[in-house]
């Protein structure tokens, strides 16, 4: 044996023998407890980059443990692999989507390998092959038979050139990320889940999800978006519409007497009815629909108005009228498309009332500024109600409370709850996406594909020549017969949102029949996951939806769970510092090299302005590949090094320094099996205590996602070993070392199990045991004082006499030089903690 450990041998030969032994695979038949540790999968984009590598070492660690530890355990990998970006590639690099998906799997599955992760590659799974979303289709039946998918015209954000539809996080300053045009609303018909039908029980079982991160639970509760308020009727003034009046939704009735106007979206009825006698108003309904729907758009975007010239009656005083108007800042998906406008007390309403001279009321006030007027700001904080007649001095709760019982009782309003959460729309107008099995026929309506018909697959004959979507224009795959009565009919051109394919893909892991998309007590044997990991940019919409999914299979039958995940854990991210050429663009660090008067580029030797450290992404070109570091360095020293130093929640700045020192590491660990001796002799008592406790405390902190703190433990123990004389205790704490390690560096720890003797592989032994006895301190630190002033310590054993304590501390050397000979007053002794000598 060498001293120097071999990582381009090592980890080649173990990750084939646990792929030839089947190692990883899961027994959905086992008798031992389950876990289910899952990663979200990744989009495959072409390489993986050290921020994959951090979230799925943490996940491997968990699951080797997890199998260490007695169980059967399920840790699968598959590929998010739908999607708009195969689209552009196949229109910028003229190649069909699925060539460049299926290419960009195997590059990147051969890069998950190479980092010897304990996955169950036999579970393998792609959204893009038929075998999966052929099964989705079904779901998606499932579904529409249960009542919870109906199609709807909707107002969406279109791209004009493009031609497609946006979500609204693609809507970049009112205009599409990818081609730059202004992005228009309109009404398109989609198809819609009714996930708003769960919106209840999804914010209640929030509650149950005590394993998640508390800002994931708080960011879904604001996205659900629960309201309680009251619609209150606003009677016109006068005529000028076919309308009676204006009803609006409101959370803050308490607010009534500061309203100054009435805005109404530019889809209400009353502006729609309106434009078709006003030229002005039809131009700017127009220029409103040319903003995205995203609340973020909303709120940044300036506040206009159109002035109806119409006017409604205050509820509590008919002689006090609002005027209204069409506003850019109201929607009509959110309450009743109507609210009353308060600019003391919203700031929205208070930029809309500055900009058009409107009426400000300060209508709350916090003890001591009842007279103050508001200024640029509004006031949003608790108070009581002043300038409100009947409501004045009430608390907000209280006064809301009190409006909407009158409300109620003279017939102008009602207390009712609404929900920031919308159905969810799915329809995409795009070629790659899982075909929406739907049949339009002009004598039937809407047919659903028969099952026996199912997959409906995609055509690989189509043309990225020119936008829009190639289904479309396909000259044979959207005409079929209907179904129902054999005429001619045409398919559903539209595609399924990719959020759809993540949220239940993790069930589709669990189990995997060819005849339908999952057995029910398969799956149930798996179910919940239990503990996910990925990045908190899911927190709301993937995670959101595949809740909903969950609980629309329950209340189909198909599921008896409700909550997908029992544990989340959401990983910080891998940074790195960006670089920039003289003329802005952004340079990968491959291209950059430091020199005498700073970083230069390699090809040109151009000056590089060094930016700021940022997660690594590709449109900043600061990713590192970890294809050439493992090379380098083995996977072993790139896995160690994503676990040591950050929390695992936090960020971590990669290194070359910090994957050196990771190397030198893996080394050490191989010169202390290098230098066993299974001859020694003689125990060790410090050595086998401070094993067993790191024993203790890595199985923990593992548990508890706590890599950092193992890693740290692990540290401690090699530090120790390598000070310890030779003795049976030091070659037992070398070999529990190596199992102890072999969550993180495998390949290694393969190595020196074998070299060491023992029997089978590291990977499927089991945790070496704790014993307890080693675990109780038996010695105790006692703090020695005099006159309360801390002289010098004690190391006793635990539970010593006070008698004993007494005269050891008379004896101490602090003790005897602060007396000098003086007597003491008094002694008194707290066991095991405290001697203080009064003198």
């Amino acid at each position: 044996m060498t001293s120097r450990f071999n990582p381009l041998t090592a980890d080649a030969r173990w990750q084939a023998v646990w792929e030839d032994r089947k190692v990883f695979a899961a027994d959905d038949s086992s008798a031992r407890p389950r876990a289910y540790v899952l990663e979200m999968f990744p989009y495959p984009s072409g390489r993986i980059h050290m921020g994959h590598v951090r979230n799925y070492t943490m996940g491997d660690v968990l699951a080797r443990f997890k199998r260490m530890t007695g169980h059967e355990v399920l840790h699968p990998m598959g590929w998010d692999a739908f999607g708009m970006p195969a689209e552009n590639a196949a229109m910028e690099k003229k190649v069909h989507p699925g060539d460049w998906t299926r290419s960009n799997i195997a590059a990147m599955k051969a890069q998950l390998k190479r980092l010897g992760f304990a996955l169950d590659w036999g579970r393998e799974l792609a959204t893009c092959e038929p075998e999966y979303y052929g099964q989705e289709q079904a779901l998606f039946l499932d579904l529409y038979a249960g009542g919870l998918v109906y199609r709807k015209e909707s107002a969406v954000n279109w791209d004009p050139v493009d031609m497609t539809v946006l979500a609204n996080e693609q809507v970049i300053d009112g205009k599409g990320w990818r081609s730059g045009a202004t992005v228009e609303k309109r009404k398109l018909s989609q198809w819609f889940l009714k996930i708003t039908d769960f919106a209840e029980d999804l914010l209640a079982g929030l509650g149950t999800l005590e394993h998640w991160p508390d800002k994931v639970r708080l960011m879904q509760e604001n996205w659900i978006g629960k309201s309680r308020g009251a619609r209150l009727h606003f009677d016109f003034v006068g005529t000028g519409t076919a309308h009676r009046g204006i009803e609006v939704f409101t959370t803050r009735p308490d607010t009534l007497f500061g309203a100054s106007f009435i805005a109404i979206a530019a889809d209400h009825p009353v502006a729609q009815e309106l434009a078709k006698h006003s030229p002005e108003l039809t131009a700017f309904i127009a220029e409103c629909q040319q903003s995205g729907t995203a609340a973020a758009d909303i709120e940044t975007a300036e506040k206009k108005g159109f002035d109806t010239g119409l006017s409604v009656q205050h509820p509590l005083d008919p002689s006090w009228h609002l005027p209204v108007h069409v506003a850019n800042f109201v929607l009509m998906d959110y309450g009743t498309g109507a609210i009353f406008g308060c600019p003391a007390h919203d700031q929205r309403d208070l930029d809309f009332a500055r900009k058009y001279n409107l009426p400000v009321q300060r209508v709350v006030a916090p003890e001591g500024a009842e007279n103050e007027e508001i200024g640029e700001e509004a006031y949003t904080g608790p108070g009581r109600l002043v300038n409100s007649r009947f409501l004045d001095g009430a608390e907000v709760e209280d006064a809301k409370a009190m409006v909407i019982a009158r409300a109620e009782h003279e017939g102008w309003g009602k207390g009712t709850t609404v929900w920031r959460l919308r159905d969810w729309g799915v329809s995409r107008q795009r070629y790659w996406g899982t075909p929406i099995p739907i049949i339009h026929c002009d004598a039937c309506g809407v047919v659903p594909v028969p099952r026996a018909a199912l997959p409906v697959k995609l055509p690989e004959d189509v043309s990225f020549d020119v936008p829009g979507n190639p289904l479309d224009r396909h000259p044979t795959w959207k005409h079929v017969d209907c179904p129902k009565c054999g005429a001619a009919a045409r398919r559903e051109t539209d595609t399924l949102d990719t959020f759809v394919d993540s949220s239940w893909y993790f069930i589709r892991f669990a189990s995997q029949p060819d005849d339908k998309p999952f057995d029910k007590a398969v799956a149930e044997r798996w179910l919940p996951v239990g503990q996910y990991i990925g990045g908190v940019e899911h927190a709301i919409l993937h995670l959101l939806y595949a809740r909903f999914w969950t609980r629309a299979l329950k209340h189909i039958g198909k599921l008896d769970v409700a909550e997908p995940f029992t544990g989340l854990f959401t990983q910080g991210m891998v940074t790195h510092e960006t670089y920039q050429d003289p003329q802005g663009r952004w340079l990968s660090p491959e291209e950059v090299q430091p020199g005498e008067n700073g970083l230069t580029i390699i090809a040109t030797g151009d000056a590089v302005t060094r930016g700021r450290i940022e997660k690594m992404s590709k449109s900043k070109k600061n990713t590192v590949d970890p294809t050439g570091i493992v090379d380098q360095y083995g996977a072993d020293a790139v896995r160690w090094f994503m676990l040591s130093d950050s929390p695992p929640e936090r960020d971590l700045p990669w290194s070359e320094a910090g994957i050196e020192g990771a190397w030198r590491f893996v080394n050490r660990l191989w010169r202390l099996v290098d230098g066993a001796d299974a001859t020694a002799t003689g125990s060790d008592a410090d050595l086998d205590r401070k094993l067993h406790r790191t024993i203790a405390g890595v199985a923990a902190d593992i548990e508890s996602l706590g890599f950092n703190k193992a890693v740290a433990k692990l540290y401690e123990l090699t530090g120790a070993i390598e000070k310890a004389a030779p003795s049976a205790s030091r070659t037992t704490a070398i070999r529990t070392l190596v199992a102890l390690v072999s969550p993180m560096v495998p390949h290694l720890a393969e190595e020196a199990w074998e070299v060491l003797g023992e029997a089978g592989l590291v990977a499927e032994a089991a945790w070496p045991a704790v014993d307890p006895t080693l675990l109780v301190d038996d010695q105790v630190t006692v703090a020695v004082q005099v006159n309360g002033k801390l002289r010098d310590t004690l190391t006793v054993a635990k539970g010593e006499s006070r008698e004993t304590l007494e005269q050891l501390a008379l004896a101490a050397g602090g003790v005897v030089r602060t007396l000098d000979g003086a007597t003491p007053k008094k002694v008194i002794v707290v066991p095991d903690r405290l001697v203080n000598i009064v003198a």
